[in-house]
């Protein structure tokens, strides 16, 4: 993905000449690549009201980042089998961002340009606002699936002493409803068969002769049934234990493994059917989160160019791709062919280390012209 700036400067005849002169230097010097990025003539209300707008948005924009973001992971952690296809689902009405942000228009249907900054901010809040709300709902009821969907199949993956046991004994393997007699699992290491074997027997009295079998193997050992009489349990148990074979705490209930069973298929489809409806709903929601935050962009530029260069609203926005290897050097560029903007601003930025008197900049970026960076790498999932 790419890092994009969304600058402006003054419309005046002067300023386009500079204008002018900057595309063509960037242009061809390869810099940049560089397209004109259109914003309708909005209401501009009082300048209290832009200085109050211009904090505000400053806010809804990271917030809006922030939830675009929440959602391309989102995405990629729903699509864990086809990472490699996640980009590919991140667009912006139907179209790949880049395409979005270098055609950009102002969507006049969801943000009439009649009406006053503030109610275009307040409603662009609150749809992000709704996005971000539907999706800690919807990613907490799948999560909720997968993870008891997960914590199952893990129960499947374990050696014989730890696994379920739901889809490895039968109910032939067992001495059931005896009052006398029970049947018990033995893990037995791969090296002591053998000596399972020949011992088994004499671990205790009471033990029922070669009643044994081996019903499960893994890569560590083998699982064994042994049948003995209910009151020598205990000593059979400890005795087991003395010679490294581990009896597994398990007691046959039908209705228990059918019903562990069912959990484990109902689950599996529950997340199935669950995955294609939510993945059409962050992709679509993704989108309107995008235009979205693009949107409050185009408004910080607008409230911002009138903030700096005053009325009556004339200024050209543009949006410029850096050539990765050129950054700095466009930034000179931009510097130069800008500085009469603000002369003392720029003269700061040429020469970090000249101190002028009343100057303060704060840490956050300042240049002669109204600048926005739009950084989509942000957005890459893969």
């Amino acid at each position: 993905m790419s890092e994009f700036w969304l600058i402006s400067a003054p419309g005046d005849k002067t300023n386009l000449q500079a204008w002018e002169r900057m595309n063509t230097v960037t242009s061809k010097s390869n810099l940049s690549s560089n397209s004109k990025f259109h914003i309708p003539d909005l209401k501009v209300g009082t300048l209290d009201a832009l200085v109050g707008l211009s904090d505000e948005l400053g806010k809804l924009d990271s917030f809006a980042e922030s939830v675009i973001r929440k959602i391309a992971q989102y995405i990629g952690e729903v699509m864990e089998d086809s990472k490699d296809k996640v980009q590919e689902n991140l667009l912006a009405n139907g179209v790949d961002l880049i395409s979005y942000l270098t055609r950009f228009e102002w969507d006049m249907a969801k943000y009439p340009i009649k009406q006053p900054l503030k109610n275009i901010s307040e409603a662009l809040t609150k749809q992000v606002t709704q996005i971000e709300t539907d999706l800690k709902a919807r990613s907490a009821a799948y999560n909720n699936i997968k993870g008891n969907l997960q914590s199952l199949e893990k129960k499947t993956m374990g050696n014989l002493l730890t696994r379920t046991l739901a889809d490895i004994v039968h109910k032939e393997d067992f001495v059931l409803n005896s009052e006398y007699l029970i049947t018990l699992l033995v893990v037995v290491p791969k090296s002591s068969y053998l000596q399972w074997q020949k011992t088994y027997e004499s671990l205790s009295d009471m033990v029922v002769p070669r009643s044994t079998k081996m019903i499960a193997e893994d890569a560590e050992g083998g699982l064994f049934t042994v049948t003995l009489f209910r009151k020598v349990m205990d000593d059979f148990k400890a005795k087991a234990r003395e010679n490294r074979f581990m009896v597994r705490e398990f007691y046959y209930d039908e209705k228990e493994l059918k019903c562990e069973k069912e959990e484990l298929m109902k689950l599996a489809s529950d997340k199935k059917q669950q995955y294609g409806p939510l993945l059409r709903w962050l992709k679509v929601n993704f989108s309107e989160a995008f235009v979205a935050w693009i949107h409050v962009k185009a408004l910080r530029v607008f409230v911002e160019s009138v903030l700096r260069y005053g009325l009556p609203v004339n200024f050209q926005a543009m949006l410029l791709q850096p050539n990765r290897k050129s950054v700095k050097r466009l930034r000179d560029v931009l510097n130069l062919v800008f500085k009469h903007l603000d002369e003392v601003a720029a003269a700061s930025i040429m020469d970090p280390g000249m101190d002028i008197p009343g100057l303060q900049l704060s840490n956050q970026e300042y240049y002669p012209y109204v600048y926005f960076k739009i950084d989509l790498s942000l957005l890459d999932c893969s």
